[in-house]
């Protein structure tokens, strides 16, 4: 029982404090010891982790032994002072039977004893203090053995990050250039919007905060449920930030995540299959090019796992990287050294009364490959095929594909008109993406450890959308659209992978790539060049830990437009980040 491994773990905390008063009871540093183990003995009793009968067992049983070690101690003492006595007599044999001088004792002064003494007591405080907190923590003496098991299944979680954000225009940026699509279809028309222009031209800066509270529960040794609560202004799937200035309302919170995982492990510990149903993570290893660090997805997942080669010692020592969520790349769910393979199906929109779903399905092989001790790479070779999300135009005066219009979307995808309604001063009231989108995606990583715990990373992502047709844009939309389908991203990065202790520190540059068609401009990086497409420029990053798990991140976004009216946008942003 739990109460018995406590009184064996204290029973020496009491034989300690029993035997002080026989030490050096006149010593004020070893009273006070003896009194803080009494008095952690009165706290355990009152806090219900040992009954108060039983705890004054163990005093009385501490007491008894004590006594007995002082007396055979005493009389182990007085042997050897009449031993002592007889060896000092003139010719005397020495043990062993041999004659010898006297031995002599050098005599010790009191104040040196006393430095003695405090010194042991101060280490056996240490020691005993160390060990008895070891075993609390072990055994959970906090938690009342009356609380039932389940309890101890959950597992709460959380983070929150205080942002400041300054956004700066490029000079030669001119006015009305670029429309607010977003907001021209969820108002139902050009003419029903008053500005219906993204702004290009004035500076602005804000405060942004975001909160997001989890929890998780094992049902089984292999099956988990989690939740999670986060911020959102707009319910944006690719940002959970709320922006502060909001007296007039309250805070908007959504559901972030729900979902079941399974792992199923063998008898060695291996970890062959993870699978989710649900509003889960991103289970893709993958860079904030093709999708943002706040996304989750909608669906069902399942990532299988081979190990190949042995258990080196060096990979039994690899410190995996857990950079999932905060360093804009999304690590997904494997470790050296293994081939994998994840499969995913995820709706994206329900449209009532039809078979023309929107939905994603995505297939994504590779290898995770420890070398040399301290060398990994990782490959990541992907298909995201998107079905039904391509724009269809409506015969005059019917509403018919009004459903092909995207629910959410930011700016750089080309567009096509839905709508084509009688009255056409409200023309275009309705725009969707004029491109199918089924997109490869290669990511390449490779980790140098050798300077542990500080990483030197190197990162390259290839995509590209072989689902732009030109001619079947032009046959079905009536749109001359010319391809632009290729992104790209490299980064360099060194430092800790993980921020978490407190001196941790992290720095990485980028530059990043992404043609107008190349990936869907709803779920890319929300960040760089204010979200979405048709653009490129650089990206400057820095993390440095003040405490644990809180720290400062400081970056830097500089792009441009890559065809299309000059849009420059840099972007400054300080998080102050902590995680609970």
């Amino acid at each position: 029982m739990k109460a018995d491994r406590t009184s064996r773990a204290v029973l020496v905390s009491c034989a300690l404090a029993a035997t002080l008063p026989a030490v050096a009871d006149e010593k004020e540093e070893l009273l006070k010891l003896r009194n803080t183990t009494l008095n952690l003995i009165e706290l355990l009793v009152q806090q219900g982790v040992l009954d108060k009968r039983k705890a004054e067992q163990m005093i009385q049983q501490a007491e008894r032994k004590a006594a007995a070690e002082a007396k055979a101690q005493a009389e182990q003492e007085a042997r050897a002072a009449a031993a002592g006595r007889e060896a000092a007599k003139p010719g005397t044999a020495a043990p062993g039977g041999k004659g010898g001088p006297p031995v002599r004792v050098t005599y010790v002064p009191e104040f040196i004893k006393e430095e003695i003494r405090q010194e042991v007591a101060k280490d056996l405080e240490a020691k005993v203090t160390k060990q008895v907190k070891a075993q609390a923590k072990q055994e959970k003496w906090g938690i009342p053995a009356a609380l039932p098991e389940w309890v101890s299944r959950f597992k709460p979680y959380g983070d929150i990050r205080l942002r400041f954000e300054d956004q700066f225009f490029g000079d030669n940026n001119r006015p009305n250039t670029y429309p607010n699509w977003p907001l021209i279809n969820a108002k139902g028309g050009i003419t029903r919007v008053d500005n219906p222009w993204l702004n290009t031209t004035h500076d602005r800066d804000r405060f942004r905060l975001r909160l997001r509270l989890g929890l998780e529960y094992e049902i089984a040794d292999s099956l988990r449920a989690a939740v999670r609560l986060t911020t959102s202004n707009d319910f944006s799937p690719i940002s959970l930030n709320q922006t502060l200035g909001q007296y007039g309302t309250g805070y908007q919170v959504q559901l972030d995540r729900a979902f079941l995982q399974y792992d199923y492990l063998d008898p060695h510990g291996h970890d062959w299959i993870t699978a989710w149903g649900g509003r889960i993570p991103n289970p893709w290893f993958s860079t904030d090019n093709m999708f943002d660090q706040d996304l989750n997805f909608e669906g069902f997942a399942t990532t299988l796992r081979m190990p190949f080669g042995d258990e080196t010692p060096e990979l039994k020592a690899y410190q995996a990287i857990k950079t999932a969520g905060q360093q804009q790349l999304n690590m997904g769910y494997t470790k050296p050294n293994e081939v994998y393979l994840t499969l995913g199906y995820f709706p994206l929109q329900e449209i009532t009364l039809s078979a023309h779903d929107k939905y994603l399905w995505a297939a994504q092989g590779g290898l995770d490959w420890l070398f040399t001790g301290h060398s990994r790479i990782k490959l990541g070779l992907g298909y995201y095929h998107y079905n039904n999300t391509q724009a269809r135009r409506n015969f005059l005066g019917s509403t018919e594909y009004d459903w092909t219009a995207p629910q959410f979307f930011t700016q750089g995808n080309s567009l096509a008109r839905i709508s084509n309604d009688l009255d056409p001063a409200n023309e275009p009231r309705l725009v969707g993406l004029a491109s199918k989108f089924h997109i490869f995606d290669a990511v390449l990583l490779y980790d140098y450890t050798a300077f542990a715990p500080n990483h030197l990373m190197l990162v390259g992502n290839y995509s590209h959308n072989f689902g732009f047709d030109q001619a079947q844009i032009l046959r079905a939309l009536g749109e001359n659209i010319a391809p632009r389908t290729d992104a790209f991203e490299v980064r360099f990065q060194v430092g800790h992978p993980e921020i978490a202790r407190p001196g941790d520190w992290n720095a990485w540059v980028a530059y990043k790539y992404l043609d107008r068609d190349s990936v869907l401009d709803a779920f890319t990086d929300s960040n760089f060049h204010l979200g979405g497409t048709n653009a490129k420029g650089w990206v400057i990053y820095g993390n440095y830990a003040f405490a644990h798990n809180l720290w400062l991140n400081l970056r830097w976004f500089s792009a441009s437009v890559i065809s299309g009216p000059t849009y420059d946008v840099n972007l400054l942003q300080a998080d102050l980040n902590a995680r609970f």
